[in-house]
């Protein structure tokens, strides 16, 4: 199949199954948080996944390539980002398993009927307004700044589209705990698996990956931390095999 590669756009291997995926560095590439994502989330056999700001589509490629999951959908407000990520579905032969809808998180329970997904997956904006400079970039700010849609907003939206017993993925900054957690509680998304992730064994950790029941008890299992370097410019054996090195 022919794909046409626009100018400053590139092809990138995702080590899963032969995929690659089509990005524009001038714009947003997709980062180890979202590879990470991929590697915590479960999505079983029969079952229907959203992720909600898809960007290029990295997450639910890797999905579709890592689990038993029935369909995969895309949602991404952003036109450019969306069109990358329906042509490197397309690029893949994945039309029957993963659809890329152009749409506004704040809107999914207008877009999808109430209770529809079995796991969504997100990786938000970490930061809100009052967090660092803003990107001057419109595409980088909109991916790093909760300029379009707010954590809270992003939780309201997922608890109406997720089935009763459905999982929600996230990814986030540690920082932001208490509000994530109070968030995911207010709307009936109790958490129940979480993982630090430490850039060294004797550094702070830069990540949180927290899962999430819809109608759950209030039970947290806190998982060993997930290191990404063993030694400057080496990933340790589990980074590895997430990314399917």
């Amino acid at each position: 199949m022919i794909i046409n590669i626009k100018e400053n756009e590139r092809l990138d291997e995702l080590h899963r199954n032969g995929y690659q995926i089509i990005q524009n560095p001038d714009k947003f590439c997709f980062g180890m948080d979202a590879v990470l994502l991929s590697g915590f989330a479960e999505v079983r056999r029969g079952e229907k996944a959203i992720d909600l700001g898809t960007g290029t589509g990295i997450i639910p490629i890797l999905l579709e390539a890592k689990t038993e999951g029935e369909h995969f959908v895309g949602l991404e407000i952003q036109e450019d980002s969306a069109d990358m990520a329906a042509r490197s579905v397309k690029l893949n032969g994945l039309q029957d398993k993963i659809n890329i809808i152009i749409g506004d998180i704040k809107e999914a329970s207008a877009i999808f009927q109430a209770a529809s997904f079995d796991v969504v997956t997100a990786n938000p904006p970490y930061m809100t307004n009052n967090h660092g400079l803003v990107n001057p970039k419109r595409e980088l700010a909109i991916a790093r700044h909760e300029i379009l849609c707010t954590l809270e907003e992003l939780v309201r939206e997922t608890g109406k589209i997720l089935k009763p017993g459905g999982r929600f993925y996230l990814v986030h900054r540690p920082f932001r705990l208490v509000e994530i957690i109070s968030m995911l509680t207010k709307y009936k998304l109790e958490p129940k698996r979480m993982k630090l992730v430490y850039p060294y064994i004797d550094k702070t950790p830069n990540m949180v990956l927290i899962e999430a029941l819809k109608g759950g008890r209030s039970r947290l299992k806190v998982e060993k931390p997930l290191i990404v370097y063993k030694e400057k410019g080496v990933y340790t054996e589990e980074i590895y095999d997430i990314y399917g090195y």
